[in-house]
């Protein structure tokens, strides 16, 4: 079996999640792919995220319609920071027969020096690499590239847009802009 794997905070999921996920299981004929929301992701400067809960519930909502398409919340499972290499550890223990894909955006691809036992790591799973607007794709490390059409949608400009009171159509699902109005969150 050949799962993929798409980590990120996912505060909140959106569009751009969807399809850069559709692309690459399509692509590289993936069985399924697996969102995995991350506790606390190591590179980012904030540790100011909305909590696990809202986000689990978010992603369940963008996914339900999917059935190619789980949520997989072994890193908010545990505590301290999200390393990928030990997810993946605790991921071939339990899933010895699957190979993993793990999806990385192009901002990822030029920081994978810098990942925790990248050299290991590597030897664990495919990586799989999709453009995003601004960045290089260059890296020492072998990076499986997908191309996906350009959608520039992040979940800060959503968190900035919800905020500001500005709209969001189109770029997320109607059931997870539903949930952020009802539990008032990103300022809603």
């Amino acid at each position: 079996m050949r799962i993929g794997i798409l980590g990120g905070t996912f505060d909140p999921p959106h569009n751009g999640h969807l399809l850069i996920a559709s692309e690459v299981c399509a692509a590289l004929e993936l069985s399924e792919i697996w969102f995995m929301p991350n506790q606390i992701p190591p590179h980012k400067q904030t540790k100011d995220f909305t909590n696990s809960e809202h986000r689990l519930n978010m992603l369940t909502l963008a996914l339900k319609d999917k059935p190619n398409f789980k949520v997989q919340p072994i890193e908010l499972d545990r505590k301290g920071p999200s390393y990928t290499y030990d997810t993946i550890i605790l991921l071939k223990e339990q899933f010895p027969n699957v190979s993993f894909y793990f999806i990385i955006g192009a901002d990822m691809i030029e920081y994978l020096p810098r990942w925790y036992n990248i050299d290991e790591l590597i030897e664990l799973v495919t990586f799989v690499g999709v453009r995003r607007p601004g960045f290089q794709e260059k890296t020492e490390y072998n990076v499986q590239m997908v191309d996906v059409p350009q959608f520039d949608v992040s979940s800060t400009l959503l968190r900035n847009r919800i905020k500001n009171k500005q709209t969001t159509d189109y770029l997320l699902p109607k059931d997870v802009k539903k949930y952020i109005e009802e539990y008032h969150l990103y300022g809603s």
